[in-house]
């Protein structure tokens, strides 16, 4: 059985692997504005004044929130070859 931080760790990279993610701020707050956003992934080590913007909005919008403990692991996760602060999966 695996441990329950290595299980997140394959759950969250299993929806990382959908065809709905949006890596990235710019498209991830359009994403959040249109309502298609169902998930927002932030790196804990990302500048907040790069995603404070995301984090207000989906409270506002009720979209729950995962923190990924640095940039180089959720880039990882959603298969990039870079850092990620932010990445979403959308809904719709």
């Amino acid at each position: 059985m695996l441990s329950a931080p290595v299980f997140l760790f394959f759950r969250r990279y299993k929806e990382m692997e959908s065809d709905r993610l949006i890596v990235g701020i710019k498209q991830s707050l359009k994403a959040i504005e249109l309502g298609k956003a169902s998930k927002a992934y932030i790196a804990a080590d990302a500048e907040i004044s790069v995603t404070g913007k995301v984090i207000a909005l989906c409270k506002a919008k009720q979209i729950p929130i995962e923190y990924v403990p640095t940039m180089k692991e959720l880039g990882e996760m959603c298969s990039i070859s870079v850092g990620a602060s932010c990445a979403v999966i959308c809904s719709i």
